[in-house]
């Protein structure tokens, strides 16, 4: 699989692996359509489906949009900003206040708190590169207007980009850090050097790729027709793998090396977050989209030639936006508990009921009408729980490669 312009994933040359179809169906690792005989064997659209979602993990390719892209003095400038509470208006809240590396950089709170506590979870980082609209509502096309905008949110750090500006040119390190990643001392054009602070820390982000899982160990193995290696995969994982590209049909929204398509889908969620007050998500980050200043179009972006603005220059909000958020990457769910936009569903089980039990009444009505009730047994979800768990890298510390 490889990323294309617009941040898709494109399907490799060699078509999900068929050429690999013959030597399995030899090894016993594939079976006939329609048939089974035990957890280890899969059928031929099995094998492709699962091939697709990977491999682990995809090349890198820098940021047309940010000249700090890959630059490892921009990513020593970001990493030093990610951790310094100073950005923030009170002086005590840090990037990492909500973004902690140890769990998978999320918080573990239903909804993020810096100087107050906001509507939304806190989405981890790790492998945040690979999207390509950021936020639950998709209010940012790129990563570094992503990272501006807790610095200015006046819940989050209460920050402005004056007061940023002043803190890079002020303190020593800090710019002696920015000179050498940007080649010029800090200008006197506070926003410039806000937004250059915000491309340090995209960069940084860049470098949080997460590790291999015994998924991606799995995948492998059956790439390669590698039958102890597909053994050491464990067996209600397996069983788990089978729901989630059959009964479940949870591969319709989270396919690929991310397992995410990176759109935004209804989820049964109550839209409702106080009396009198909703959170319309898509709908409403459409439109900050479009009045922000820090767009893929707009004068802060470094892709001279719009490349990779298409989709920011044509989408458009409609009524069946309102209430629609972003499809998750299913990677590190185990570090990144409680789950959903607003964070309402505490465990791993407690998602996989939401949607083996959905109220089809409660979906919004324009919505595409992908959700249904699942029902699923409790050894389908003990198993679907299973492989979501597998989607962790095993004793491997979150962070950076």
């Amino acid at each position: 699989m490889r990323l294309t312009s617009r941040g898709r994933f494109a399907r490799s040359p060699w078509r999900g692996g068929s050429q690999f179809l013959p030597v399995l169906l030899a090894m016993g690792l594939l079976v006939a359509p329609g048939t089974r005989s035990g957890a280890g064997n899969f059928s031929a659209e099995e094998i492709r489906q699962i091939l697709r979602h990977g491999p682990w993990p995809p090349p890198r390719a820098p940021d047309p949009s940010n000249r700090a892209s890959g630059n490892p003095q921009a990513i020593e400038l970001g990493r030093t900003l990610f951790f310094d509470q100073r950005l923030s208006a009170n002086g005590k809240v840090a990037c990492a206040t909500c973004h902690q590396p140890e769990l998978g950089f999320s918080d573990g709170r239903a909804r993020a708190l810096g100087l107050a506590e906001v509507d939304r979870n806190t989405l981890g980082l790790l492998d945040v590169r690979f999207n390509r609209w950021f936020g639950w509502d998709g209010a940012s096309d790129n990563l570094w207007a992503q990272s501006l905008r807790p610095i200015l949110d006046r819940r989050e750090m209460g920050g402005s980009v004056q007061s940023a500006a002043a803190l890079v040119r002020n303190d020593s390190r800090l710019a002696q850090l920015y000179l050498r990643a940007f080649g010029t001392a800090p200008a006197a054009d506070d926003e410039r050097v806000a937004v250059d602070i915000a491309k340090a820390l995209a960069a940084f982000q860049e470098t949080l790729v997460s590790a291999r899982t015994p998924f991606d160990d799995m995948r492998d193995a059956l790439a390669r027709g590698d039958s102890q290696g597909i053994a050491r995969y464990p067996a209600a994982a397996l069983r788990g793998l089978k729901v989630f590209f059959g009964k479940g049909a949870c591969s319709l929204c989270h396919f690929g090396p991310t397992f995410s398509n990176g759109e935004f889908d209804e989820i049964g969620i109550s839209y409702f977050i106080a009396v009198g007050a909703v959170d319309s998500g898509r709908h409403e980050g459409i439109r900050r989209l479009h009045a922000s200043p820090y767009t893929l179009l707009g004068e802060f972006s470094d892709d001279r030639l719009r490349t990779t603005a298409t989709s920011t220059r044509h989408v458009a909000a409609s009524h069946r936006d309102f209430g629609t958020f972003r499809v998750p990457s299913l990677r590190n769910l185990r570090r990144t508990a409680p789950y959903m936009h607003n964070g309402s569903l505490a465990s791993l089980r407690d998602v996989v009921r939401h949607y083996s039990e959905i109220n089809p009444d409660r979906l919004h009505a324009d919505g595409q009408r992908v959700l249904k009730p699942l029902h699923l047994s409790a050894g389908e979800i003990d198993d679907l729980v299973a492989f979501l768990e597998s989607l962790t890298p095993a004793n491997v510390p979150a962070g950076a490669r």
